[in-house]
């Protein structure tokens, strides 16, 4: 998982109000003209017209990350001015921590749904989020990112090699810095949700699995700030989960990324409880599938992740091919997550990306 950018970005400044202002999440000057209802037959054809990558002039310093590209516009004038970051939420999709492909309209739904909980946890801890000028866009102010990622568990699942899943399965109990008691299944609920803080990884590197006495050890994050960032994770994650519930979903783990202001202040930064950085089960799908042994019904990129596996591919060496069906069903997840998660109907915009997001940034 990744986030804006790696390592220490410059500072920002933010209103000097205990939470930041509401952010703008209409679409600003968006076209929403082409937002229509979408069947399996126009994901098939968007597959062909996915936002792969973009290289927008005028926007700033361009930064690509595996999902994201983003645009850093440095201060011209005095130190009073925002540095901001023009976040353009790509249909690349990641899984172990590699770009294996696109997905249709991957990009509308976590934008969409990002701000949805940005908005929804306003309350609970300040974020970077100042409006949403496109469907695929978010603009946001610029932060110094933490160089730890706070990922949240609260069941023992997953299939990637680092997963708490698979390391129990390999005997561990000793995990991230918690115990583990014996004798628990796949897919059992913890006694407590649980950080398990992630390094977070250089370019073409994965991310490296820590705890907080290593990472305040090695001086990669203070004790003061590490603490503090837990806090705000437990809060988010505790929303998520009671959210999730009146929907009839499950919030199994998530990941978060935080960042300083100008102020020293901790702000969200990224993306929350999105399908990407989230796992998601279907509350009815989950007593069964612990009895019988098998997986509850996710609704997030999970169904990629172990479409890849069934091929053999665990994040070493290229990666296979993803066929249309697998990406139309992809999609269709993808939107489903959003309408389970926020309640909301998602309507997709269906014009050629590029020159919808240059218009509504105002480079055509």
């Amino acid at each position: 998982m990744v986030g804006i950018g790696h390592g220490a970005v410059k500072h920002s400044a933010i209103p000097c109000t205990h939470l930041a202002p509401a952010p703008r999440v209409g679409f600003h000057g968006a076209n929403r003209r082409n937002s229509v209802a979408i069947d399996r037959r126009d994901l098939s054809e968007l597959c062909e017209q996915t936002l792969a990558q973009t290289n927008f002039e005028g926007l700033g310093e361009r930064i690509v990350g595996k999902v994201r590209d983003s645009y850093l516009r440095r201060p011209q004038g005095g130190a009073s001015e925002t540095a901001r970051r023009t976040i353009v939420v790509t249909d690349r999709v990641s899984c172990f921590d590699v770009v294996v492909g696109t997905i249709p309209l991957k990009g509308q739904v976590l934008n969409q749904m990002a701000a949805f909980w940005f908005e929804q946890t306003q309350d609970l801890a300040l974020n970077h989020l100042i409006e949403v000028p496109d469907p695929n866009v978010s603009v946001v102010r610029e932060c110094r990112t933490l160089p730890v990622e706070f990922v949240m568990r609260g069941y023992l699942t997953g299939s990637s090699s680092t997963s708490i899943w698979t390391a129990y399965e390999q005997g561990e109990r000793h995990y991230c810095g918690h115990d583990l008691p014996d004798g628990m299944r796949r897919h059992e609920k913890l006694a407590a949700p649980i950080l398990t803080p992630t390094t977070k990884a250089q370019d073409g590197d994965h991310d490296e699995l820590s705890s907080r006495e290593a990472l305040i050890a090695s001086g990669t994050i203070s004790e003061q700030l590490y603490d503090e960032a837990h806090a705000i994770a437990q809060r988010l994650f505790a929303e998520g989960s009671r959210f999730a519930e009146k929907q009839g979903l499950i919030l199994v783990d998530t990941k978060y990324e935080m960042g300083l202001d100008d102020e020293d202040r901790i702000v969200v930064i990224d993306e929350i409880h999105t399908p990407d950085s989230s796992r998601y089960w279907r509350i009815d799908s989950y007593e069964r599938a612990l009895s019988e042994g098998g997986g509850p019904a996710a609704i997030d990129k999970e169904y990629v992740r172990l479409w890849l596996g069934e091929q053999g591919y665990k994040g070493d060496g290229p990666p296979p091919e993803l066929p249309i069906e697998v990406r139309v069903e992809a999609a269709a997840r993808y939107i489903s997550a959003f309408e389970q998660v926020s309640g909301q109907t998602f309507k997709p915009d269906l014009e050629e990306p590029i020159a919808r997001i240059a218009r509504n940034l105002g480079l055509a």
